[in-house]
């Protein structure tokens, strides 16, 4: 009896070890940021409901969207509205305007631009609505207060290029409540991905990848590497401003590196979709189907 009252007691402890235990062998998600789906729903509306906070303590309405709008917005990127078919693909978006980085920058706010803009999308229409009726002192403070001085990088476009250091404003403190501090840096990379890179076959082919850009004109070593780059110098040239208030040699600088993501991308994204992407895909179903050892 005792032997037995032992045993009920050392498999009570065997299972209270295991629910507060580390899984050691998880796979991380496969969503932005190494998120499962849930995760990543989880994490978008409670970010909104945080941002929709700190605005009315900032005076201003925000209304925290769902997560089918900010899922929308990230998956607005290279999708030009209005195109229908073929015209849709993010090859030909990709042959006409690049990465839609700088191609497509006016430095406005993202609630005033009807064209091509994931980031307005991603805010949701009822919010659109409400900057658009404030007067033009109150759309600057309002911004500066959900977008800080970045107002390009609205929290679905940070989640679609998986790059959180850009935010800023009320999007900032409320995406700072609910991810982790390394998640927020400009370094951090997405664990999935990651673990894909370390396969021999990812390797020889971003090796692959590497080298034909090269022989091309262009230095990257990962696809990953490229829109971060663009945007860095974008930012470099512009500093946010407004096109208007862009001089004459800034105008010159952006015209240039339009001309340069136009033509890198169109290389580029012909070795992503036939060199890169394919093993990828291979490599993370083997993943994803089976446990790590």
């Amino acid at each position: 009896m005792r032997n037995r009252i032992l045993s009920v007691v050392t498999v009570l402890m065997m299972l209270a070890a295991a629910r507060t235990a580390p899984a050691q062998n998880t796979l991380p998600g496969t969503e932005e940021f190494g998120l499962s789906e849930r995760e990543l729903v989880e994490k978008i509306e409670a970010v909104e409901t945080s941002i929709a906070k700190c605005m009315r303590e900032n005076g201003f309405q925000y209304i925290a969207v769902d997560s089918k709008t900010v899922r929308k917005g990230m998956a607005a990127d290279k999708k030009v509205p209005g195109l229908l078919g073929l015209l849709a693909t993010e090859k030909t978006f990709i042959s006409r305007h690049g990465y839609g980085i700088s191609t497509f920058y006016t430095g406005q706010a993202p609630q005033l631009d009807d064209g091509y803009n994931p980031g307005r999308v991603g805010l949701g229409e009822q919010n659109v609505r409400l900057y658009r009726n404030l007067s033009a002192a109150d759309r600057v403070a309002y911004n500066r207060a959900l977008l800080g001085e970045n107002t390009n990088t609205t929290f679905a476009v940070a989640l679609e290029i998986e790059d959180l250091s850009r935010t800023g404003g009320c999007t900032r403190t409320a995406i700072a409540q609910s991810f982790k501090p390394e998640q927020l840096k400009a370094t951090y990379y997405n664990p999935k991905d990651a673990l894909v890179n370390q396969d021999p076959r990812m390797k020889a082919a971003l090796a692959k990848f590497a080298d034909a850009l090269r022989k091309s004109g262009y230095s990257y070593n990962h696809p990953d590497e490229i829109e971060r780059d663009l945007r860095t110098r974008l930012q470099a040239i512009t500093k946010g401003l407004p096109l208007e208030q862009l001089s004459p040699d800034a105008r010159a600088a952006l015209k240039k590196l339009q001309d340069y993501e136009r033509a890198l991308a169109v290389v580029a994204h012909d070795l992503e979709t036939n060199v890169v992407d394919p093993v990828a895909a291979r490599v993370e179903k083997e993943l994803y189907a089976r446990p790590i050892k």
